[in-house]
């Protein structure tokens, strides 16, 4: 019964990890997503566009998993 609880504890503790992490590298992101968008060039997106809110967020949720690789 403990070790259930271990892991839902530990669950729980990575989840809130995972929020620390993303609200800490939002603006990052953000502002990566900004100078994405003012870059020029060809910039065609494949599928509808998002907002840059919307973008920097795809960006960090693909990127924050590599913190809790190994």
């Amino acid at each position: 019964m403990s070790r259930s609880f271990v892991t839902v504890s530990r669950s729980r503790s990575e989840a809130v990890q995972f929020r620390a992490i993303l609200a800490a590298t939002y603006p990052v992101f953000v502002v990566a997503a900004l100078l994405q968008r003012l870059r020029p060039g060809p910039a065609a997106p494949i599928g509808p566009r998002r907002s840059v809110f919307g973008e920097a967020r795809a960006m960090a949720l693909s990127a924050i998993p590599f913190a809790f690789m190994g």
